[in-house]
Formats: structure tokens, sequence, C-alpha cells
């Protein structure tokens, strides 16, 4: 590969016949027009005949690229997020699946999107990610981060957790639970959104505490200052907890385990190919019923 070559990082649903075609296609209409495409080596494609390059599956695999392209659900893009922040550059999702909240593109647009790439017609879009530790008797065990959420919750269904809630170093309330949620604006239209939390827009600067199924009088959707930290406590003989983070990294916690949830000084970094306002993607990918609006089009 030349140095002064253009590439990205092509992502995508390993076990999907439809997504690794798609793939191909993509990978070949950039490499006609000199932008080299690398996969990884965990990816199904890197089994497949395409126009790409196979690298290691590290920290470092989306390093010297321009963009990560992802095709795939929200589930797709956030396993290349992860590939996206490590190497600092903006990640564009291609949506193959249902909602597609953290989509730029459907399927059908494909070709304007590698148009787009080939000729870097993109703007990108900071959006506030989650630092996450786990301590247990004051020592950090367990460090990770998120850009939709991080939830604490109930391992065994036949019990509630039980968590002390604090903001800013400041005891809130004791809930028993199924678990607590912790969200980012980006992440408030997915768990966060299904747990009864509020729909904020991405440029909100702030964090989210929401409640799953809390049996307790005080137990509302909370928006706290994006500078706060928040705080969920596990008391002596807590039932068995997971915490998760994005619904795709988990560890289990012990009794008297504390996690702490802030915003991330490192965003992630989203690709768009237009400045439609965010009130239009929510009914486009909410089906929301808009007859009878008489405003300005």
């Amino acid at each position: 590969m030349a140095a002064d070559r253009r590439s990205v990082l092509l992502v995508t649903h390993a076990s999907r016949p439809d997504a690794q075609a798609l793939a191909a296609e993509v990978a070949q209409a950039l490499s006609r027009s000199s932008v080299d495409v690398r996969v990884c080596d965990d990816d199904g494609l890197a089994e497949a005949q395409g126009d790409w390059s196979v690298v290691a599956a590290d920290e470092g695999a989306a390093d010297g690229t321009e963009l990560v392209v992802v095709l795939g659900g929200d589930g797709t893009i956030l396993r290349g997020a992860e590939r996206a922040r490590h190497g600092d550059v903006p990640l564009l999702g291609v949506n193959l699946g249902h909602v597609g909240f953290l989509a730029e593109a459907e399927r059908e647009a494909v070709d304007d999107v590698v148009r787009a790439i080939v000729e870097r017609q993109w703007h990108v879009e900071e959006r506030t990610a989650l630092d996450i530790a786990v301590l247990v008797g004051g020592a950090l065990v367990h460090r990770t981060w998120a850009l939709n959420e991080a939830s604490l919750e109930k391992a065994a269904r036949e019990r509630m957790v039980e968590v002390v809630v604090e903001i800013d170093g400041r005891p809130l309330s004791r809930w028993g639970c199924d678990g607590v949620v912790c969200a980012t604006p980006t992440g408030s239209t997915a768990y966060a959104f299904s747990a009864g939390g509020p729909v904020v827009w991405p440029e909100v600067e702030a964090l989210l505490v929401v409640p799953i199924s809390a049996h307790a009088l005080f137990a509302r959707p909370l928006v706290v200052s994006p500078r706060s930290v928040i705080a969920l406590e596990l008391p002596d003989a807590s039932s068995s907890v997971v915490m998760w983070a994005d619904g795709r990294r988990a560890v289990e916690l012990p009794p008297r385990a504390r996690v702490e949830v802030r915003r991330s000084a490192q965003p992630v970094r989203l690709a768009r190919l237009s400045h439609a306002p965010f009130t239009d993607r929510l009914v486009a990918k909410f089906s929301l019923p808009v007859d009878g609006w008489r405003g300005r089009r």
C-alpha cells in the first residue's frame, strides 16, 4: 500500500451473506477510486475474496485510516465504534438492520455513500461518550467506556438489585429495581428509551440516569450535568449483578462494588453526510405521525 494512498476500515455483520456481498461491492467501488479498504481478521470478510487487505483485530486496526465504514445495524455500528475510537477516526454507518439510529444512510443509498467517501463530502459530529470505572474497596478493578450507556442489571430474574444512587458525591436514593441505565444523549434513544427515559437531542450536554422497574416512591429518570459523576453502589450482600457497556462488554460485580460513570474526555466522532435536523431523524426512525403539520416547509 503506497504511503500517499487513502484508506478506510470496513466493518460488517460477520454472519450475514447480504452484508458481506454489499461489503464486496463497496470495497470494489472504493478501490476503483484509489481508496484502499482494510478488514479485520476477526471479521467474516477476512475469509472471503474481496478488494481489501486484512489487518489484526486490535486497537490499531483503524490507525492511519480516514474513516471506519460500517454496514449493519446498531450492534455492528457499536462494534465499529470501538475500532473508530481507538484510532480517533470518524465512523460512518450504513443501516442494514431495523431502526439504525446510529447509521447515517440506508442500504438503498449506498452508492451515494461511496461517492461521498471518494469526494470527502462529509462533516464530523462529536458525540459524548462515557468513562466507566468499577471499584471494590476503593481499588479500581475494571475500566471501560460506552457510546450509548452503562447499565447495571440483575443476573437472576427472580431477584431485584439493591442500588444506592449517588450524584456528585452525595447520596440520592436507594432503589430496589431490575437495574439502572446511565446514558449519553446518543444513548437516550436506545436502552434508556426502552426503560422510560427521555429523548435528548445529541447536541445537549447532559447525562441520564434511568431506573429499570424500580420499587420506590422516587424513581424518576434524571437528567444531570455533563460534569456530574454518577455512582451506583451495591450493598454488602447484593445478589448477582452485571455491568454492561453498550450491551457488548460485561463484568460481574461483587457485593460492595461501586460503579462510577462520568463523561469521557474522548468523544466518538460520527461522519455525517447531511445537516438534517435530529427531529427529522427521530420522525423517520420511529415512524412518528406528523400528518396535519402546517408549519413552514
